[in-house]
């Protein structure tokens, strides 16, 4: 099957652009983040040629011989993965902003790395809107509960939030999006110091408008972008 990647993006823009009027926005404040697990370098490649600046990646292995065939493109790296806290060190070489920080274990390995490497690292904290059980992530409580111990964290720069909520069509996955802006929300009331956040990391293929019109700032978009993985 031949996917046309610039196409694609253009239509995905498009599609931003309409749920953006709707929400009363401006497109500006959305970044996509072209989803590349398992896509190759050449289709990559070809979505950068086509206007994509940041990239999102799962699996560090994967990332590390992406980056380093792609050194000389101009694009931000972002871990979007499940990051393993034994390959922390390598994922701080590689990306520009970690989005999955699942945990406060997590958060102060990564912020000790930091340390040692005289570093700083933006970061979204993932939470588990779903209550899944096969999904990492803060649930809401244990968020609340860490706020005091990761805002002492001084070398992690905590811009915001992310999820992936369950896999539902897109009207029944709006209520994890609210929900995740209302956390937002609501530790942004708390005023705790080095902890104000703006970015929310949330939708992707199936549900981008969704969550653009629930104030998603970042939307992981890999198969409307690159078509069905193989």
């Amino acid at each position: 099957m031949v996917v046309n990647i610039k196409d694609n993006l253009n239509k995905i823009k498009e599609r931003i652009e309409i749920a953006c009027d709707k929400a009363r926005r401006s497109s500006n404040e959305i970044k996509i983040i072209a989803a590349t697990k398992t896509v190759p370098v050449e289709k990559i490649r070809e979505a950068i040629k086509a206007g994509i600046r940041f990239i999102g990646e799962n699996r560090v292995q994967e990332a590390e011989k992406k980056i380093l065939e792609l050194k000389n493109e101009k694009v931000e790296w972002h871990m979007i993965g499940y990051l393993q806290k034994n390959k922390v060190n390598k994922a701080l070489r590689l990306f520009k902003m970690i989005q999955s920080v699942t945990s406060i274990d997590l958060a102060k390995k990564i912020n000790n790395s930091c340390a040692r490497n005289n570093q700083k690292m933006p970061c979204l904290l993932e939470i588990n809107v779903g209550k899944e059980p096969t999904k990492a992530g803060f649930l809401e409580e244990e968020l609340f509960e860490s706020l005091d111990e990761l805002s002492k964290l001084s070398n992690l720069e905590i811009k915001g939030l992310m999820a992936i909520p369950p896999f539902l069509e897109p009207e029944e996955v709006r209520p994890y999006f609210i929900k995740l802006r209302e956390i937002m929300e609501k530790v942004n009331e708390m005023k705790i110091p080095n902890l104000h956040l703006k970015e929310l990391s949330m939708g992707m293929s199936h549900d981008f408008e969704v969550a653009i019109e629930e104030g998603a700032t970042m939307v992981r978009i890999g198969t409307a972008i690159f078509g069905p993985r193989e």
